[in-house]
């Protein structure tokens, strides 16, 4: 079994509780023995998958496979030519420098659900959208590529993995469902 989940704002991605302040995922009524592939950082939010069966674990995080990971980031600022151009062909972090990845400005803003509790507005500084395409999934990497390019994360969503995107889910946050084969083969790029 294969389970999409729209991961909201302010959830971990894990079932254990490790303070009483922390949402995890056990209050969204999973079904029982299913684990996270991969995760969502607590302040990220989007398309994050679930399973019983250990074959997906393998074909999702194993880097040999490389599949595309896409997200939507709001950042601070307006994001400039120079800065895409630093992110598509990889930004040099203190441990390690990234792989050239696809990034675009999205123009108009995409229209996701708001979140809950709203990002902060500034009067005098603008935002942007950018979407990022990665193959690789190094820990807050998009925060932190972001940031190395002076445009600091202030939203991010996970919308696809592979070929299934999360707006043909039809999921709004804090849902799932289980994938139909035709969706697990979008998973694997098929």
């Amino acid at each position: 079994m294969l389970i999409a989940f729209y991961k909201p704002f302010d959830v971990l991605s894990q079932f254990t509780q490790e303070h009483p302040s922390h949402r995890t995922l056990a209050e969204f009524g999973f079904p029982p023995d299913v684990y996270a592939i991969g995760r969502l950082d607590r302040d990220s939010e989007g398309l994050l998958l679930l399973s019983d069966e250990a074959r997906w674990t393998d074909r999702l995080l194993n880097p040999r496979h490389a599949h595309p990971r896409t997200y939507h980031a709001q950042v601070d600022g307006t994001i400039t030519d120079e800065a895409l151009k630093k992110l598509r062909s990889g930004v040099d972090l203190k441990d390690f420098h990234t792989l050239p990845c696809k990034a675009r400005r999205l123009d108009p803003e995409p229209a996701h659900p708001p979140r809950i509790p709203p990002v902060r507005f500034r009067k005098n500084i603008p935002t942007s959208w950018v979407e990022l395409t990665l193959t690789e999934g190094k820990n807050r990497q998009v925060r932190r590529m972001t940031a190395a390019v002076a445009h600091p994360t202030l939203r991010l969503i996970r919308v696809s993995i592979g070929s299934l995107h999360l707006p043909d889910l039809a999921l709004s946050p804090g849902q799932w469902r289980e994938l139909t084969s035709k969706e697990q083969n979008q998973v694997l790029g098929a």
